[in-house]
């Protein structure tokens, strides 16, 4: 069972749990997740794909869960979307209702999500192959790609970090991450609702938020982190808590020490993708090195490959292509085959698109992205391309560059090169918010006379920034 936590006939002799999730003002017990989520199970029997307007509610939990209960397939959506990204992962995923909140003007039917019904009829568990989510990636070369995750690589992933980890029933956990993305709905939500531990989702990841709420293990971004770290009151309220965990971009070694000294306790770091999920973590009891991601979890095996495919050996500085396999990986991109069948090699490993260095005793640092255009800021991974689409959309603007640059709270903040007649910088931002999701908007615009561009055309981003 997925979510093992939520077994009916457990919750009905009692094992119920009456702080099972709190998330703002809202506390649902497991009895309560599982009545209200069993009447929309009911009403959505035979469905398909539905859409979820992924804000950090009550409403979120209870749609994504009778989802899982009824074996509908989730597309989780940014509460942020702009109307183009919005269009696309409508259109691409072929989602057939809203549940719960819709956007304004929306053509799709909706479904209400109810917090106080209740439908204790069970439900059959879908077979482990059956795809839960269709997640979106961050359209780094192109449209986002939804990716297919099924319930049994779900629940692999997930037992693989419990083992890492340490994570049982025990446990408090605490963050206020998004809920559209792996980091905070596969990891942050389904991880307590199958290992049985409460969860408090703080609706904003601010250090006081995650001060007062007094968990044994908290997930936050690197932004997140570097925000702790400047509020020593908050983060030393930490140092009662077992685990912290960053993840979704590389933690600044300084960060990393910070938080170290001010809480006693050594910060996890991990590795994944929406493809992936984590397969890569420190451990807890283990080594903790800053700037190193750790050791593969159980089931995961890696490898380096470099341009020629030749293996590389693991020496701690020698750089390749990271290839991982693995049960939690995901079953390919939604209606794109070709795309499927580039990412993976012929002898069965996927090709992450990471370079990384491995040492001899297996532990992993990952270096960076073999293209330039995906920028990590705030936690979010951010396609260059898709920004620079957006822009060039905008009449003021003939040519475009979008990079990310060095920023001591965002990780990378993105910056737009842009040459044509701009009147203003706030007008091309806003432009690009109206279409993507905010956290995709440029954080500075440079009008500039050219961009630098080698022989054969291609700009140079190496020289920006």
């Amino acid at each position: 069972m997925l979510l093992r936590s939520l077994d009916a006939i457990a919750v009905a002799r009692g094992d119920d749990l009456p702080d099972a999730v709190r998330i703002g003002d809202t506390t649902l017990s497991r009895s309560d997740i599982l009545g209200a989520a069993g009447a929309l199970a009911k009403r959505i029997g035979g469905a398909e794909r539905v859409a979820v307007l992924a804000t950090p509610t009550a409403s979120t939990v209870i749609a994504v869960v009778g989802c899982l209960l009824a074996g509908v397939t989730v597309v989780p959506v940014p509460p942020d979307a702009g109307s183009a990204e919005l269009d696309h992962i409508l259109r691409d995923s072929g989602a057939q209702a809203w549940l719960g909140a819709a956007p304004d003007g929306t053509d799709l039917p909706v479904v209400p999500v109810r917090l106080h019904t209740r439908d204790w009829h069970s439900h059959p568990e879908p077979p482990p192959s059956s795809i839960a989510f269709v997640l979106y990636t961050s359209g780094t070369t192109g449209p986002p790609k939804g990716v297919l995750l099924s319930r049994g690589a779900i629940a692999a992933g997930l037992d693989a970090l419990a083992d890492a980890w340490k994570w049982t029933a025990n446990d408090t956990l605490v963050h206020g991450l998004p809920l559209f993305h792996v980091h905070g709905l596969i990891l942050g939500l389904l991880g307590p609702l199958r290992v049985g531990s409460r969860l408090i989702h703080t609706v904003r990841p601010t250090p006081a938020a995650y001060a007062q709420a007094n968990g044994s293990l908290y997930f936050g971004v690197p932004t997140v982190w570097s925000r702790v770290v400047e509020d020593e009151v908050s983060a030393k309220a930490l140092s009662g808590a077992r685990l912290l965990v960053s993840g979704s971009a590389p933690l600044p070694v300084p960060v990393f020490e910070r938080l170290a000294d001010l809480t006693g306790l050594v910060p996890i770091e991990r590795y994944g993708m929406s493809e992936t999920m984590i397969t890569v973590s420190t451990r807890v009891g283990g080594e903790h090195r800053p700037g190193w991601v750790g050791l593969p979890v159980a089931g995961v095996e890696t490898r380096l490959i470099d341009e020629d495919g030749t293996p590389v050996p693991h020496d701690g500085e020698s750089i390749g292509e990271l290839q991982v396999r693995g049960p939690m990986l995901f079953d390919g991109y939604l209606g794109r085959p070709d795309a499927t069948a580039a990412s993976w090699t012929e002898d069965g490993w996927f090709k992450t698109g990471d370079v990384a260095v491995i040492d001899e005793h297996g532990f992993h640092r990952i270096v960076g992205r073999e293209s330039t255009d995906l920028i990590k800021s705030g936690g979010y991974r951010i396609g260059a391309g898709e920004v620079e689409t957006s822009l060039l959309g905008h009449p003021a603007v003939r040519e475009v560059a979008v990079v990310g640059v060095p920023d001591d709270d965002l990780g990378q903040r993105l910056v737009a090169y842009v040459v044509g007649d701009v009147p203003s910088p706030e007008d091309l931002i806003e432009h690009v918010v109206a279409e993507l999701s905010a956290h995709k908007r440029p954080r500075e615009i440079r009008v500039v006379d050219s961009l630098p561009r080698n022989a054969l055309g291609k700009v140079q981003k190496n020289k920006l920034g």
